[in-house]
């Protein structure tokens, strides 16, 4: 549907995509996640024909983005991050007026703005100024825009961006919605909307593809480390934690403050880089410990968030 090849756009000196790479498939609800500047609105605006990059290729449905703009425009909905509305325009009167720019014949208005009225949930607001409106309902007006022409792919900046709770969850709900007929791509920052919504997530820093997959394999095992977690018996914390951190790989062990020799059970987190589960229970073997579980545990998304998007500083990037 979508093939993104070699993407590299600066801005003077500033390089805000960096050489990406992806394809995305119909039907799929994409999520572009990344820090503050990481490229996310610049490679929406590429894939949208609203800027042009400095090298490389994007393609949709085989159609060249800088070859054929206008055809590549009939094909997507883009809703920016502040949805495109006149403020003393009433909701309907705005509809019909995006219904026209799309050339959609006047008998066939009326109908088509019920079905958007329906699908975003607009009842009660058409006869309202933009400007009365919260920004929920802003924003579900911007969704109706950007289905007016019923397109196949609908590409989203920010679409809950300073919403509520609720407002969110209802906007989650209209977008996993249109995704059961159309190829959806949304950027957010907010991990746990990705999880809800998205099929598939692509996670971006300094303009860099730095990871791709769908929520639960992101966060299955984490990209350069993983989890391990034990119970052991007749181990105090602070000789587990001493014959433990000796096995090569070992980067930490994680204590809870209140085990103690007499204890019983021990909990630990081991971090690594390598899979040391057989180098370890060699070393249990040879102690008087008891094992009673050992278990990689999943790494949630935010933690791989994070470890994919901090700098070199350690300090996430503005």
């Amino acid at each position: 549907m979508i093939r993104i090849q070699n993407l590299t756009k600066d801005y003077g000196a500033n390089r805000a995509v960096d050489d990406l790479s992806v394809e995305i498939n119909g039907g799929e609800i994409i999520g572009l996640l990344g820090p503050n500047g990481a490229g996310k609105t610049t490679t929406m605006r590429i894939v949208t024909g609203y800027l042009k990059p400095t090298s490389g290729t994007v393609k949709v449905k085989d159609l060249d983005v800088n070859e054929d703009p206008i055809e590549v425009k009939r094909l997507i909905g883009y809703l920016p991050e502040s949805a495109p509305l006149y403020p003393d325009m009433l909701t309907y009167d705005y509809l019909s007026y995006v219904a026209a720019v799309h050339g959609i014949p006047g008998k066939d208005v009326r109908s088509r703005i019920e079905e958007l009225v329906d699908v975003c949930g607009l009842q009660g607001v058409m006869h309202k100024a933009a400007k009365e409106l919260s920004r929920g309902y802003k924003q579900r007006v911007g969704l109706a825009y950007a289905m007016m022409n019923d397109p196949e792919i609908l590409v989203l900046d920010e679409p809950t961006s300073g919403l509520d709770p609720n407002q969110i969850v209802q906007i989650r709900s209209i977008i996993r919605r249109m995704g059961e007929k159309k190829t959806v791509i949304l950027s957010t920052h907010i991990l746990s909307e990705a999880e809800a919504t998205c099929d598939r997530i692509l996670i971006i820093n300094r303009g860099k593809l730095v990871a791709d997959g769908t929520p639960e394999s992101l966060g299955a095992s984490g990209i350069s480390s993983y989890i391990l977690r034990m119970t052991v018996k007749n181990a105090g914390g602070a000789e587990a934690s001493r014959i433990l951190s000796s096995v090569p790989g070992v980067t930490k062990v994680i204590v809870p403050p209140d085990v103690t020799a007499q204890a019983g059970e021990l909990k630990l987190q081991v971090f690594c880089e390598t899979d040391l589960r057989e180098e370890l229970y060699n070393t249990i073997k040879s102690t008087n410990w008891v094992l009673m579980e050992f278990a990689n545990e999943r790494q949630s998304l935010e933690e791989t968030f994070r470890e994919l998007t901090l700098s070199e500083s350690g300090k996430a990037e503005e």
